[in-house]
């Protein structure tokens, strides 16, 4: 069993467990613009995190994927039809356009959309893509305005594919880092990425704030609850380069976490390496549709004992922050009955140290919860 700190808390630092806003308040407006990042932070967030790409003029933006037509309205701009290409992004063949391609000017042209269709339509086009630098601007001007700081969690995304392209990202990073007062362990910033020679590389290059490496995998084996891998998710794309055909799974090792220990501070884990899931399986070996809504997802699949990896990675010195945390009933399996807050409840009793929410709002109601419940 982990320890508890005096209070009750099972965190590595003994501190409440951090509400992260992956790409924002990102179920509510369209993810990683300002107008997504000001509405986590009016919920309460601890922290905001961001995807970092690089554009033709050498621009970092907040974007979790390079190629725009996910996330932007580029398919409704004409002038940059012919710029449509079908390539390899991290081993993955991808149609559509490419932030690589595009000056920054040429970006600000675009409006951000949702990216789940389940989530709010009408803000689609109106808000723009946000720069790195906007962002220190915003965390510093929402730190004096409402008193506490506000952290931000930048991620080098597809370091490898954008330094083959001659758009490397990590000294950029670094310079703003460094230029904005935040380069030390005590400052309000986390860097993160999937592949760990991003996080050397920065660490080699001076970066002294805390690192933490990401853990992907591409989905759950309904059967027996074990992790599947697939492209470009099974492992980091600079050991696919290497010929290094390990998975993301020996990172999560005690031997993996020792190695991780060398080089970073904590690790963002999926959080099925966490808990897992299982599906009721049919005669012909295929999971059952349990709810019968016409499609199988988490939703008919129950939540399995947890794994030890929050107490081995505590044990190995480093804090544990799992991806990513959702309301949508399809993500939810059946046990915790449709209430996302019983999900995070079983998280933050396991001892995570922050969890990477959509909802910034749902993760600090279960927070509340679970600190009353620990007589916080």
């Amino acid at each position: 069993m982990p320890r508890a700190a005096p209070n009750g808390l099972l965190t590595l630092d003994g501190k409440a467990p951090l509400v992260v806003a992956h790409r924002g308040a990102s179920g509510y407006l369209p993810e990683e613009t300002i107008e997504a990042y000001a509405r986590a932070v009016d919920l309460g967030a601890d922290v905001i995190e961001m995807d970092l790409l690089v554009t033709k003029d050498g621009v970092l933006v907040a974007r979790h994927d390079p190629n725009l037509s996910i996330s932007t309205d580029i398919a409704k701009h004409p002038e940059f039809a012919a710029r449509k290409k079908t390539i390899k992004v991290d081993g993955e063949t991808q149609t559509g356009w490419f932030v690589q391609d595009f000056t920054l000017r040429e970006l600000k042209t675009l409006g951000a959309i949702s990216t789940d269709a389940e989530r709010p339509q009408e803000f689609n086009g109106k808000y723009k893509v946000a720069t790195f630098q906007e962002i220190l601007d915003f965390q510093k001007a929402k730190t004096l305005e409402t008193g506490r700081p506000i952290a931000i969690y930048p991620e080098t995304k597809n370091p490898t594919w954008f330094r083959d392209m001659g758009l490397p990202m990590e000294d950029k990073l670094i310079a703003m880092i460094n230029a904005a007062g935040l380069n030390s362990k005590t400052a309000p910033i986390f860097v993160q990425s999937f592949e760990p020679g991003s996080l050397k590389y920065m660490k080699s290059k001076g970066l002294n704030t805390r690192l933490i490496q990401l853990i992907d995998g591409d989905g759950i084996d309904m059967k027996t609850g074990a992790m599947t891998y697939a492209v470009p998710v099974d492992r980091p794309y600079e050991w696919t380069q290497a010929g290094d055909m390990r998975t993301f799974s020996v990172m999560v090792t005690p031997a993996g976490l020792a190695e991780i220990k060398t080089y970073a501070d904590g690790i963002g884990p999926w959080k099925r390496y966490i808990v897992s899931i299982q599906g009721n399986m049919g005669a012909d070996g295929k999971a059952i549709d349990a709810n019968k809504d016409g499609k199988v997802n988490d939703a008919d699949a129950n939540s399995i004992a947890p794994t030890t990896l929050v107490a081995d990675a505590h044990q190995a010195g480093l804090f544990v922050h799992p991806f990513t945390f959702r309301n949508e009933n399809r993500r939810l399996a059946a046990d915790y009955k449709g209430d996302p807050k019983n999900e995070y409840l079983a998280y933050y009793r396991l001892g995570v140290d922050g969890v990477f929410t959509d909802f910034t709002d749902t993760a600090l109601a279960a927070r509340a919860t679970y600190l009353k419940e620990i007589g916080r």
